[in-house]
């Protein structure tokens, strides 16, 4: 009897009903969950991700005490943020954002907590249950900003030394040899493993709010100036040395002696500042502690619970069921206007455009003017096949070990053909030829570079049912150089060949 009385306790305890709801979570969003695990095995950037779950549920045991000795309680409040958690998810699904889809599904298990165990009760794990938010490889758009920052930081810390630089964009160089900019030298896996320990260290630290939120700040700001301090020393090691040091795997070995000093001396200094446990972080005992919880009420909250999290399955099912499919290829016409197609391609650039469709490439010439046009088509899109993806890139290797370098970009706007079009411009140069490049994306009869924009238009064509077909174009014309009076000319052949190319375009991405 008094075992049968324990299980009946065991089926009723908020906690059975908690660990049900988790489970059936991470049953529903398992491909969600599956997509992390895949980018922290294949990138060494996000690799921490493993070790963030572990953690986590380290620092929720250690809070095992005062867990116990606070009351839980279903609180119906949170179904609101739990709800908006799954449409955001569902939305996320729908347009391909996978980092939101992460985040969103991530985000459903404190708030599983808070449902089932009231806020106080989660707020005694809150750190635990938000440091599972590092988890999510997240943040690679910053890494062509923070190129820019260690290339501008370098060269001018080389030229403050007396050393004259030339400088390129991401290519700089000095007189005992040249140096680029590349993504490893971003410094974007310091700021990423800089913030994940730098949060772990001010948990475990301080007490305060804004002694935590400081350190954070710094944990942030720290690694930025320390990275474009060991890129300006990896130079000067490397010219000091007759481009001897520094140049190979040793040039990667510094950097993370470096940062390990920097990290070392940083969470020194913020010792000096550490707090002791509060009185309130010990475990006492609750006027409520011990008292019976009704039973009926938890299972109806886990209940209804468990259709939020099965409903945007079921919605994002539906979606898919009645999504178009048809197969759809273009082509480009010999003619256009007064251009015509040449064999002899215009230049070796190709651009990534990872999951593309078909890839289309031609040259088309009017006299003595010559312009490429590279498009990458994205037939009825899907995750890992879609126009929007960070993985894409405009500069890559060409063939034969050709590099490219990024000499400038910026956005504009311009009409073309009678269409307003937002794009990008970018000036590249390799070796043996230098290109002026505009690049945009186009979209059931919107050309745009603005991949919020595309993806809020993605996602009402899979909704409503429609084909969601897509293409990145680039159009390229040969630079003289990088005077204002050869880019000039440049825009002007791009024009021409534009307002005659785009209505032809159209047509056959319609």
């Amino acid at each position: 009897m008094a075992e049968q009385k324990s299980k009946v306790g065991f089926l009723r305890s908020p906690l059975t009903w908690l660990a049900g709801l988790l489970v059936l979570q991470l049953s529903l969003y398992f491909p969600t969950y599956q997509s992390m695990v895949d980018i922290w095995w294949r990138s060494e950037t996000f690799a921490h991700g493993f070790f963030i779950v572990p953690i986590s549920a380290y620092l929720i045991w250690k809070k095992r005490q005062l867990l116990a000795a606070t009351p839980g309680r279903p609180d119906v409040w949170s179904f609101l943020p739990l709800l908006g958690v799954c449409l955001l998810w569902l939305v996320a699904k729908t347009v391909d954002v996978l980092v939101v889809e992460q985040f969103a599904a991530v985000l459903m298990l404190p708030l599983l907590v808070w449902l089932v165990q009231g806020f106080k009760f989660t707020a005694v794990i809150a750190f635990p249950l938000a440091f599972l938010l590092f988890a999510v490889p997240f943040g690679e758009f910053l890494v062509y900003p923070l190129m820019e920052f260690t290339a501008v930081f370098t060269v001018n810390a080389v030229r403050m030394m007396g050393i004259p630089v030339f400088w390129e964009g991401m290519y700089f160089s000095l007189p005992s040899g040249s140096w680029s900019v590349v993504e490893a030298c971003s410094g974007f896996r310091y700021i990423l493993a800089s913030l994940t320990l730098g949060a772990l260290f001010a948990y475990l630290t301080y007490h305060s709010f804004w002694r935590r939120a400081a350190f954070m700040l710094l944990a942030l700001l720290v690694p930025i100036a320390a990275n474009g301090l060991r890129a300006f020393m990896i130079v000067m090691i490397g010219h000091f040395s007759g481009m001897e040091l520094a140049v190979g795997v040793d040039h990667l070995i510094y950097g993370w002696v470096w940062f390990g000093i920097v990290m070392f001396v940083m969470f020194w200094i913020g010792s000096f500042w550490q707090q002791k446990s509060p009185v309130s972080e010990t475990p006492q005992a609750s006027p409520l502690t011990g008292q019976a919880v009704n039973a009926k009420r938890v299972g109806v909250v886990a209940f209804c619970a468990a259709l939020v999290l099965l409903a945007p399955i079921l919605l994002l099912q539906k979606i898919n069921s009645s999504e178009l499919n048809p197969e759809k290829t273009i082509h480009l016409p010999a003619i256009v206007g007064d251009w015509q197609q040449q064999e002899h391609a215009l230049s070796t650039w190709q651009p990534e455009y990872r999951g593309a469709s078909q890839i289309i490439t031609a040259t088309y010439r009017q006299q003595d003017q010559v312009a490429g046009v590279h498009i990458a088509f994205f037939a009825n899109q899907q995750q890992g096949a879609e126009l929007v993806n960070s993985s894409h890139r405009l500069i890559a290797g060409g063939p034969n070990g050709i590099r490219w370098k990024d000499i400038s970009r910026q956005s504009r706007h311009i009409t073309l053909a009678s269409t307003d079009i937002g794009l990008k411009e970018i000036q590249m140069k390799s070796s043996r030829q230098s290109l002026l490049v505009w690049n945009w994306k186009y979209f059931n009869g919107t050309h745009t570079d603005n991949d919020f924009y595309l993806k809020a238009l993605e996602g009402w064509a899979k909704l409503t049912g429609q084909p969601r077909h897509g293409a990145a174009i680039s159009l390229y014309v040969e630079l003289d150089d990088f005077t204002q009076d050869s880019k000039a000319q440049a825009v002007d052949e791009l024009i021409a060949v534009a307002n005659q190319l785009i209505p032809e375009l159209e047509r056959a991405l319609q």
